[in-house]
C-alpha cells in the first residue's frame, strides 16, 4: 500500500469527530514570508573547509545557488503539522493496545515547545535541549521534526533579537549547531541527512546569518528615573550575586558598575560556587594558586567546568509520570487552581509519581 502522508516517520494527521463526520485539524503553520524573503539576500560563498578554502564560489555556483533557494522554498512551503499538546505517552515497545514505539522526533513534535519558549521559566530548558540535540541527535529526528526544530530555533532567535535576553545562550547553541552541520554536509554519504543537501546548505547559511545578527546586536540603554540596581545597599547586592549559579552571569553583572565588579571578585563568592557545583575530590586534582599563595577559586571554577559537568538549574522542566509513563508540561497555575496534573493521570496520589526530566534525561528516554 503506498504511503500518502508527508513523511513516513512523521506522526501523521490529527483528526477530530464533528457532527458532519471526521475532519482533519488545521495545522499551525509558521510565517514563512520573512524567511523566504531573506533567501534573496543570503550569500552562498561562506562555507569553508578546515583549510579555509571556499567550497562554493559566486562565479561557479550560480545555478547551484538558485537550486538551493528553490529546494529550501519548497521544503518550507509544504504543509506541516504542529501540535499544541502538553503531554505524550512514552512507549518503547509494542503491546496489544499500542503498536510501535515513541521516538525522539515524535516527542519533539507533539510537545508544545513553541509555546514553552515564551515562558521565562522554560526558556533556558528548551535552549539546552536544542543544544544537546544539535550535538548528537540531529540526524535521529524525522524530516517533520527537523523542520519543527529549525522553526522553533527561528522563533528563539527572533525573540532574543527583540527582547535582548539571553544572547549568550543562543550564541553557544548556534555555534554547536553550525559545527555539527559543517561536519554532516562535508561527510554527505557517510551520514544520514533527511532531505536534499541543498536544503541543509541553506539552513547552514541561515545559521551563519543569525550568528552575524547576534554579533551585531546592540543592547538598548534603558531609561529609568526610579530606583536602580546601583541604589541598593552593598549587602543586598552581595546577596544577589550569591544567588547566581553560573560564573559567566557573575562576570557579566560585575561589568555594570565598579561596585559590582568589586563584589564579583570576592574569593568567598567563587569558593561557594565551586563547592556548589563540584566535589572536594575534584578540587584536589585542579588546585590553582594565586601569586600570594592562596587558592584562586575563580580560575578553579572555569578549569573544573571544562573537566566536569556543572549542576543545571531551570525554573521549570518537563515531568515524567512513572505511573502512566507520560511525559508532560506541568502547569503550576492550573495545578493550584483546578488541581490539574498536566496529563490524564489515574494514580491515587499523582504528585508522588512525578519526576522532573532534565534535558539529557529527555534524550535518554528515547534511546533504545
Amino acid at each position: 500500500m503506498p504511503f500518502l502522508g508527508q513523511d513516513w516517520r512523521s506522526p501523521g494527521w490529527r483528526w477530530i469527530k464533528t457532527e458532519d463526520g471526521w475532519k482533519r485539524c488545521e495545522s499551525f503553520s509558521p510565517e514563512l514570508e520573512d524567511e523566504n524573503s531573506q533567501l534573496n539576500n543570503i550569500s552562498h560563498t561562506v562555507i569553508l573547509t578546515d583549510d579555509d578554502e571556499e567550497i562554493y564560489r559566486t562565479e561557479d555556483c550560480e545555478f547551484a545557488a538558485k537550486k538551493r533557494k528553490k529546494d529550501h522554498f519548497w521544503n518550507n512551503t509544504k504543509s506541516q503539522c504542529f501540535y499544541r499538546e502538553k503531554w505524550i505517552y512514552v512507549h518503547k515497545e509494542s503491546t496489544r493496545e499500542r503498536h510501535g514505539y515513541c521516538t525522539l522526533g515524535e516527542a519533539f513534535n507533539r510537545l508544545d515547545f513553541s509555546s514553552a519558549i515564551q515562558d521565562i521559566r522554560r526558556f533556558n530548558y528548551v535552549v539546552k535541549l536544542l543544544q544537546l540535540i544539535a550535538k548528537s541527535q540531529l540526524t535521529s529526528l524525522s524530516g517533520a521534526a527537523q523542520k519543527n526544530y529549525f522553526n522553533i530555533l527561528d522563533k528563539i532567535v527572533r525573540k532574543v533579537l527583540e527582547d535582548q535576553h539571553n544572547p549568550r545562550l543562543i550564541k553557544d547553541l548556534l555555534q554547536d549547531l553550525s559545527s555539527t552541520l559543517c561536519i554532516l554536509i562535508r561527510g554527505v554519504g557517510k551520514s544520514v541527512l533527511v532531505g536534499n543537501i541543498n536544503i541543509w546548505i541553506c539552513r547552514l547559511e541561515t545559521i551563519l546569518t543569525w550568528q552575524q545578527q547576534l554579533k551585531n546586536l546592540q543592547m538598548n540603554k534603558q531609561v529609568n528615573n526610579g530606583l536602580t540596581l546601583s541604589d541598593l545597599p552593598l549587602h543586598m547586592l552581595n546577596n544577589i550575586l550569591y544567588k547566581f549559579s553560573d560564573g559567566w552571569d557573575i562576570i557579566t553583572l560585575g561589568q555594570v558598575t565598579p561596585t559590582l565588579y568589586m563584589l564579583s571578585e570576592d574569593r568567598q563568592l567563587w569558593k561557594k560556587l565551586c563547592q556548589y557545583h563540584f566535589a572536594e575530590k575534584q578540587f584536589c586534582r585542579h588546585l590553582i594558586l594565586s601569586e600570594k599563595g592562596h587558592i584562586d577559586w575563580k580560575l578553579m571554577y572555569f578549569a573544573l567546568q571544562k573537566c566536569y559537568p556543572i549542576k543545571e538549574q531551570y525554573g521549570d522542566t518537563l515531568h515524567f509520570c512513572r505511573h502512566c509513563s507520560i511525559l508532560f508540561w506541568k502547569d503550576y497555575h492550573l495545578a493550584l487552581l483546578l488541581k490539574d496534573t498536566g496529563h490524564p493521570c489515574t494514580a491515587n496520589d499523582p504528585d508522588t509519581c512525578f519526576m522532573p526530566v532534565s534535558p539529557q534525561h529527555f534524550i535518554d528516554l528515547f534511546k533504545f
